[in-house]
């Protein structure tokens, strides 16, 4: 995909920078703000690039997620119409992106998560929504 969009996820936003500074956060309310502003990061996913996105079931809300592979390398990118959702998905973006597929089979997202101390936060919709987007990368 030439429109491929870029990110600073996996880059200069590493999941050790998010753990970092989600240890950092003294509340509930401070972590979610820091989960906001990271959201704000993600580009814009354009209609031709969320035509081809896979479909993630379980989300109430509406979440695009490409990707793509090059020499061995996955890329992703996704977006989403709600704002939590979408900081989320920056999250998840930090720990997967510029992986191999044998990388991306070790990462264990509950401990990842479990370190942030978030999913306990969460509505039940929201966490399995994000149960439902690792389920999809897993299957990619």
């Amino acid at each position: 995909m030439n429109n491929f969009p870029k990110h600073p996820f996996g880059t200069e936003i590493t999941n050790t920078s998010i753990l970092r500074d989600m240890a950092k956060c003294r509340s509930w309310e401070d972590k979610y703000r820091l989960v906001i502003q990271l959201g704000k990061k993600l580009p814009f996913l354009d209609q031709s690039l969320k035509a081809k996105s896979v479909d993630i079931p379980g989300c109430e809300s509406e979440v695009w997620l490409i990707w793509q592979e090059i020499d061995g390398v996955y890329h992703f990118s996704a977006d989403s119409d709600a704002r939590i959702v979408k900081g989320l998905i920056s999250l998840i973006l930090a720990e997967i992106e510029g992986k191999t597929r044998e990388d991306l089979r070790k990462i264990d997202f509950d401990a990842y998560f479990d370190a942030m101390d978030l999913l306990n936060h969460l509505s039940q919709s929201r966490s399995n929504g994000i149960r439902s987007i690792i389920e999809q990368i897993k299957k990619i």
